[in-house]
């Protein structure tokens, strides 16, 4: 089967409207795919009712912080009407919002003004989110490219790198739980941690009540991939996998492109088989 749990549209920092992606999605011929914008359901709104043509398990991606750093969680399966994910959404959307404030002042110190609102102009949907920002400092010329933006202002260690209102992992799954869904450690590679702090992180996301991890995560050498089959096997999490996608332009990230899980990981959507 052609899987993928891990992708954005325009409802987050995609560049594909939700109807477009499902297009892309039923052109490459994936059988279960899952959007997961960043702390917004928008794209399910958006979709509502359309037949879609493959099996769209309903997903969220939320930003959390462990250890003073950022980690995302998929939640797979939510019940899009619960109580839970709608706690989630609000508060993770007050944050985000209150996150782009405090970039924006961040960068004007630097010389850069008006960078929120130059950044909504980027966004499509209801998030703002540092790709915006990204854009933003493009268009007004002070970066050549967003690669640049967030090696300079945005990345890990940067201005822009603000993730203190960020909800902990615990009130993330447990959001996630209590709306019916499967959380999932998100690209645990991605993190840039040590050996140790990596299985710390793994270990403390299944104490908090996660369930899965993604194994693979968009184009990724086979040694990496059974690197992380042996943590999740090793940790007795299920196994998931996905694009990452944001734009058709971003091979490394190509939705339904995703190798297949090895055979001695449990994949998580058997649950929905």
């Amino acid at each position: 089967m052609n899987i993928d749990f891990h992708c954005h549209t325009t409802a987050s920092d995609g560049t594909l409207d939700p109807a477009a992606l499902i297009d892309l999605a039923r052109e490459r011929e994936i059988d279960m795919l899952s959007i997961t914008d960043h702390d917004t359901l928008a794209a399910y709104e958006t979709l509502g009712g359309v037949e879609t043509g493959l099996r769209v398990i309903p997903g969220i991606e939320l930003s959390s912080q462990w250890n003073r750093r950022g980690v995302h969680i998929v939640g797979l399966n939510v019940d899009t009407h619960s109580n839970a994910i709608i706690e989630a959404v609000t508060k993770q959307s007050q944050a985000r919002q209150d996150r782009g404030e405090i970039i924006a002042e961040r960068l004007a110190r630097l010389g850069f003004a008006n960078c929120l609102e130059g950044a909504k102009l980027f966004s499509s949907g209801p998030q703002v989110g540092r790709p915006h920002f990204a854009q933003h400092l493009v268009a007004i010329g002070a970066v050549s490219n967003i690669q640049q933006a967030f090696k300079r202002y945005l990345g890990a260690g940067k201005v822009g790198d603000v993730k203190d209102q960020w909800a902990d992992p615990k009130t993330v799954i447990d959001w996630i739980r209590d709306a019916g869904g499967v959380a999932v450690l998100a690209h645990p590679t991605k993190y840039k941690l040590t050996r140790s702090k990596l299985i710390e992180l793994i270990s403390a996301f299944k104490a908090a009540g996660g369930e899965a991890m993604e194994v693979i995560s968009g184009a990724q050498v086979p040694s990496l991939t059974r690197d992380m089959a042996r943590l999740c096997r090793e940790s007795g999490l299920e196994a998931s996998c996905g694009s990452d996608f944001h734009s058709p332009n971003q091979p490394w990230a190509s939705l339904g492109h995703v190798a297949p899980l090895p055979e001695d990981c449990m994949p998580v959507w058997h649950r929905w088989q």
